[in-house]
């Protein structure tokens, strides 16, 4: 199906959903509750998207707010409420019912926040080519948008140019745990339904990584739907554009602290727990955001430690046998790669077939951030238990 077909077939039916109150993709955690204290009805009727980006806590006074895919402004809305009068928010849709609902609901919402005037503007424009200046943007948003998008790899590059140095993103999507076959990507249908457009795991971080972002990682996941086969499942994901690194520091290693056993991160660089590695001032700017602060400690001079140092930190399975119940575990960042302390090794987005024991490792404190788990198998499996190991150790 043509690019423009695509981008068409999408506007129109998410028209026509504005028009007629149609119930589009998928499930959201919002909190009408709160947001009908200042948001009026005709915009929360005809709010989709697959998460709440925007109501993450991401939002800092002042900042600058980009939402790609804006819709009728939901999401804007609750980020007007976050920065402040003192703050900016924009948000861009291609679909004209949208902006108009958008815009006529803008007034009325900087009233309801005490605002002199609004602090949110609608721009019409496409995902992969935003009109937008370079290096503007605080932090962008977009809620089950990009999936979207015919040429996803331009919409990643669109956000890198309108980030600030130092600006980040918090996005939620859809993905799949397998490539999308041909036959759903020429379904017009299944476009609109957040389907036919969704990249897997891998791809989605991958090409965000490409674009020049670093520390992707999850935020949260849920399941959505299954189609012959493919999982889908909405992901929310957060990533920086790093600003300049100081020439020098007085920051020259890091070591890893754990529970990986070892990882790689974005730039191909290894770490072993408890083994220093020399980084350089890039590597600290990264090393010192959330979440790799927790897995990493760094200092002017090497510090080695064993499994007997407080630093050290490791999840080990229990000395049981395992039970094969279809379950697969998705690292979802910040490393590339990473191994767990049973020889397992996982890669971004790289379903891995994974037994109980290692399911309740990876649902532990330390791991869980960091894993989407999926069960292929549903009910069609017994569970029984195997010893896969002399010791009863994991496989």
């Amino acid at each position: 199906m043509p690019i423009d077909d695509i981008t068409q077939k999408v506007s129109e039916r998410y028209a026509k959903a504005a028009s007629t109150g149609e119930q589009m993709c998928c499930p959201t955690s919002y909190d009408m509750g709160h947001l009908k204290t200042f948001i009026p009805e005709a915009v929360l009727t005809i709010s989709y998207g697959c998460g709440t980006p925007a109501g993450l806590k991401t939002v800092q006074v002042g900042e600058t707010v980009l939402d790609i895919g804006s819709g009728g402004g939901i999401d804007c809305f609750e980020a007007s409420r976050l920065v402040g009068s003192t703050g900016h928010v924009i948000g861009i849709d291609m679909t004209d019912t949208m902006l108009e609902i958008a815009r006529k609901n803008a007034a009325v919402v900087a009233t309801n926040l005490g605002y002199s005037a609004s602090n949110v503007e609608f721009r019409k424009g496409l995902a992969d080519a935003m009109p937008v200046q370079d290096g503007t943007i605080d932090l962008i948003i977009s809620n089950c948008v990009i999936n979207l998008a015919p040429d996803k790899r331009k919409v990643f590059q669109e956000m890198y140019r309108v980030a600030k140095p130092g600006g980040r993103f918090t996005i939620s999507d859809i993905v799949s745990d397998q490539t999308v076959p041909q036959y759903l990507v020429h379904d017009a249908q299944k476009w609109g339904d957040c389907l036919s457009g969704a990249l897997t795991l891998t791809d989605y971080m991958r090409g965000m990584t490409a674009a020049g972002f670093l520390g992707i990682h999850l935020v949260k996941s849920s399941p959505w739907r299954v189609i012959d086969g493919i999982h889908f499942f909405s992901v929310t994901l957060t990533g920086y554009k790093l600003p300049p690194a100081p020439t020098t520091s007085s920051v020259q290693y890091a070591t890893l602290r754990g529970p990986f056993s070892r990882v790689v991160d974005e730039r191909g660089t290894t770490y072993q727990r408890g083994i220093p590695q020399p980084i350089n001032p890039d590597d600290e700017l990264l090393l010192s955001a959330p979440p790799f602060a927790e897995h990493f400690l760094l200092a002017a001079e090497p510090v080695t430690f064993d499994s007997h140092d407080p630093r050290w930190t490791a999840v080990f399975p229990a000395d049981a046998p395992c039970t094969w119940q279809g379950q697969y575990a998705l690292l979802a960042g910040p490393f590339v790669e990473a191994a767990d302390d049973d020889h397992h090794v996982y890669r971004r987005g790289e379903p891995l077939e994974i037994c109980s024991k290692t399911v309740a490792v990876l649902e532990s404190g330390r791991y869980q951030p960091h894993f989407v788990i999926l069960n292929r198998a549903g009910d069609r499996v017994s569970g029984e238990a195997v010893t896969c190991a002399p010791n009863g150790g994991c496989c």
